[in-house]
C-alpha cells in the first residue's frame, strides 16, 4: 500500500485515495436502486454511533448494496449489447496509458472495475472521464434521455494481495452469480 492516503468527501461517500494504489470501483445507472432501500440505508447510517458497530455495519451495507444491484432494479440500459460494448470500449481505451486494468464487468445496471491509475491521474478524474463520455454517447447514439449514471460511485482502496484477489474474483464471477449465462462483458487481465 502507498504510504499516504487522503480522504476526499463529496458529501455522500468518503473516497480514500493514494498515489500508486489499486481500486475496486462500482458505478451504477441512475435509478438502479429503489428509493426506499436508499432511505432505509441512510436512516441506519444516522443511528450508528460506535466505531466498532460502524465498521461491521459498513460491511453489511456493502453486501446489501451489491445484492440489491445484482437483483436488477431500475433501468437496465447496459444489458443492450451496443451500450455494453460502448462501455467496455471506453474502459479499455486508455488501459496502459492512463491506468492499468486488472478486471472489469459491465452488468445490466452497474459496472465493476479493478484498476490502478497512473501517477499523474486521480481516481475521481478517471471515473469522471468514463462516466461523462459514456453518458453523452449513450444519450446521443442511443436516444436515452435524462440522467444516465448515478452521481456518486463506490470505491475501495485495495490494501493487500488478498483483497486484490478477492476483488478480481468478485468481478469475474459477478455475472454468473447474478444468473447471466455466457455474459460477454467481463474481462480479467493476465497477470
Amino acid at each position: 500500500m502507498a504510504p499516504f492516503a487522503q480522504i476526499r468527501d463529496r458529501g455522500h461517500l468518503p473516497h480514500w485515495e493514494s498515489e500508486g494504489a489499486t481500486y475496486f470501483v462500482t458505478f451504477r445507472l441512475a435509478g438502479s436502486l429503489p428509493r426506499h432501500f436508499l432511505e432505509e440505508l441512510r436512516d441506519r447510517i444516522r443511528l450508528e454511533t460506535s466505531p466498532r458497530l460502524n465498521t461491521i455495519a459498513q460491511k453489511l451495507r456493502a453486501k446489501e448494496f451489491e445484492e440489491m444491484l445484482d437483483a436488477g432494479h431500475g433501468p437496465k440500459h447496459l444489458a443492450r449489447p451496443e451500450i455494453a460494448g460502448m462501455i467496455a470500449s471506453s474502459l479499455r481505451a486508455f488501459d496502459g496509458t492512463r491506468y492499468k486494468l486488472f478486471a472489469w464487468c459491465v452488468m445490466p445496471n452497474h459496472v465493476h472495475v479493478v484498476f490502478r491509475p497512473f501517477a499523474d491521474l486521480s481516481l475521481a478524474g478517471i471515473l469522471h472521464s468514463w462516466k461523462s463520455f459514456t453518458a453523452r454517447t449513450a444519450q446521443r447514439k442511443f436516444g436515452l434521455c435524462g440522467s444516465f449514471w448515478q452521481r456518486e460511485y463506490y470505491d475501495h482502496l485495495i490494501r493487500d494481495e488478498e483483497q486484490f484477489l478477492r476483488a478480481v474474483r468478485y468481478v469475474a464471477e459477478n455475472p454468473a452469480k447474478s444468473g447471466l449465462v455466457d455474459w460477454r462483458w467481463v474481462e480479467v487481465a493476465p497477470r
